[in-house]
């Protein structure tokens, strides 16, 4: 079998990119190829859990390859069949939003249509403080749509914010070789 090339999405839940790098760099420690996107704001927003810059050096480093962060960029990854799986860890409502309603103006986004094109799985890792309020509806289309997978998650805040899911983000790796056999993985909520 030769070497999975999964494309790994970072959103803007800034708050979670201390969780998620290290699971990205335990994916590529598994020896998977690993194509770093990331959106606008992901790519260029410092905010006080941390610099834009380090994060960036951080996961090309990681990575040895360049972020994808223009739509440009993103666009050949459909036409050239490029990934295996594409995994959105953390993924926004916004960008779930985007993605179950067919809006394709973010790299993130176009990464994710141009993949699903080719009936290749994509991996969802939700960080949404409204998962179960306005970003429900789409969490549910997209449940229902061919080829795309979730992350298990949980409430992060049932108290503080009660509408608020996170992914089990060291489930990723489990999740995205689900997601390659076609199945996903139980149970999504916790």
């Amino acid at each position: 079998m030769s070497k999975i090339k999964a494309g790994f999405a970072l959103c803007g839940s800034f708050c979670t990119f201390s969780q998620v790098v290290p699971q990205l760099k335990r994916l590529a420690d598994s020896d998977i190829d690993i194509y770093p996107i990331m959106s606008e704001a992901a790519y260029s927003t410092d905010t006080r859990f941390g610099k834009a810059e380090k994060f960036r050096n951080e996961i090309e480093e990681i990575c040895g390859k360049s972020i994808i962060h223009t739509l440009t960029a993103a666009e050949p990854i459909g036409p050239k069949k490029i990934l295996d799986v594409l995994i959105i860890a953390p993924c926004t409502g916004n960008t779930i939003g985007k993605i179950a309603n067919g809006i394709t103006d973010t790299p993130v986004t176009l990464a994710a249509k141009a993949h699903l094109r080719n009936q290749r799985p994509l991996v969802i890792a939700v960080s949404t403080n409204d998962a179960l309020s306005a970003s429900g509806k789409n969490i549910g289309l997209l449940m229902n749509t061919k080829n795309v997978y979730f992350v298990p998650m949980r409430q992060d805040d049932a108290i503080g914010k009660p509408t608020s899911l996170v992914a089990y983000f060291d489930r990723i790796k489990d999740s995205m070789f689900s997601a390659l056999y076609g199945t996903q993985i139980q149970p999504i909520f916790d």
